[in-house]
């Protein structure tokens, strides 16, 4: 493991704890006492890295299936940050492509504990905010070859679904940190926050749950079907059966990644198919839940849902597998897990409609999943659909 950064890379500005899941009481008295961040090149396994850096500063979570005891004194909790490539990594899957932010790590924990007294407000820094044109990887004919290509696996038997993702990436000059934390403003931006380090940044605007711990629980949340957020585009949505089974897939598949971990007979679909919005968006949601098994630790977890299930396909690791074959850049910051964990408490969102700076460019990746019905015009454009707020808020001056 390694905290080292690429060379000539300059640290970026800081600003105030905004990460998403941090106790509402707490956020204005978090001060930083231990940080871990990690490559893929490091070596080891990213899931197991993580639990036993959180347990070495004050953060047990060996046990997930027993009350926790929190010391109000010590350690409030973590932020903890995986990409998708290392949450592949953890689960024996295909990395992907190489990721257009090397400076970013694919494993971050930062432990927080509490100041004697409120730290003073953060002030914006001297100068402006420019941002320079997007300029996106591939085309939209090269992303919709690669919807014809998932279409011709999922004929040939290799895969049912497999989610296609596209990167653009745009110059910048002024203090990245305040676009990113705008995008925790938009609408239904549950896991709303920023984390950065040095030389990088993210900022997210997630809707979605990866997993939680809630009431003694293990909760996923999955995000599948998309429609304009009019009422035309909500009663689409219902009644489109390509965007049901596409999201039943998923739910399966989540239930299957829970099933792993739970105890036996304890996994269940709560709510299915419920239609709400993000932006100007319609998103179908879902929610499934499981009794953790005795002695699971956040390790175990990590390994059983990342990556999200619904940023990869099912079966998970063929779809891993087509994801590396079609997708000519790396995630970096996206589709994968970014949020809270303390003391008994887990709660990682997605990192979907999520961003990144480096010392030179903002990243930003957004796409959906293929079905044997998906039409590859239409997969473009709910891309691009996905993608605008989200541009349009981190170009605001």
């Amino acid at each position: 493991m390694s905290a080292n950064r690429p060379d000539g890379v300059e640290a970026l500005p800081k600003m105030g704890v905004d990460v998403p899941g941090a106790p509402p009481e707490c956020r204005d008295r978090l001060v930083e006492r231990a940080r871990l961040e990690w490559w893929l090149a490091d070596g080891g396994d990213p899931a197991a890295l993580a639990e036993d850096f959180l347990a070495a500063h004050g953060v047990a979570l060996s046990d997930l299936a027993r009350p926790a005891t929190h010391d109000p004194h010590g350690t409030c909790g973590a932020a903890l940050f995986l990409s998708a490539a290392a949450g592949a990594r953890a689960a024996g899957g295909a990395a992907g492509a190489p990721t257009p932010v090397p400076a970013l790590p694919d494993l971050a924990v930062v432990v927080y504990g509490h100041a004697d007294r409120p730290a003073p407000p953060t002030r914006p820094g001297p100068g402006g905010w420019w941002l320079g044109p997007w300029r996106d990887s591939w085309t939209s004919a090269a992303h919709a070859e690669a919807v014809t290509a998932v279409r011709a696996a999922i004929g040939r038997g290799d895969v049912y679904q497999v989610n296609v993702v596209g990167h653009a990436a745009a110059g910048y000059a002024g203090d990245p940190l305040p676009a990113l934390a705008r995008l925790g403003a938009l609408p239904g931006a549950r896991y709303g926050g920023t984390l950065s380090g040095l030389g990088w940044a993210i900022g997210c605007a997630s809707p979605e749950t990866l997993v939680a711990v809630e009431h003694g629980r293990l909760v996923t949340r999955p995000i599948k079907g998309t429609r304009p957020a009019t009422p035309a585009g909500r009663r689409e949505l219902l009644a489109s059966a390509k965007e049901r089974a596409e999201h039943v897939m998923i739910v399966d598949l989540e239930r299957n990644d829970l099933a792993r971990v739970a105890r036996t007979g304890s996994v269940r679909v709560d709510e299915l198919f419920a239609v709400r919005r993000w932006c100007d968006l319609w998103q179908a949601e879902s929610t499934v839940s499981a009794a953790p098994a005795d002695g699971l630790g956040l390790a175990g977890l990590l390994r059983a849902v990342c990556p999200g299930g619904s940023v990869t396909g099912a079966p998970k690791l063929a779809a891993l597998d087509e994801i590396a074959a079609l997708e000519p850049v790396g995630r970096g910051a996206s589709m994968g897990a970014f949020g809270w964990v303390g003391p008994g408490r887990v709660d990682l969102g997605l990192t979907i409609r999520t961003a990144a700076a480096d010392a030179e460019r903002l990243h930003l990746w957004a796409g959906g999943g293929i079905t044997w019905d998906s039409d590859p015009a239409a997969e473009v454009a709910e891309a691009a659909a996905k993608a605008a707020p989200v541009r349009a808020l981190l170009a605001a001056a």
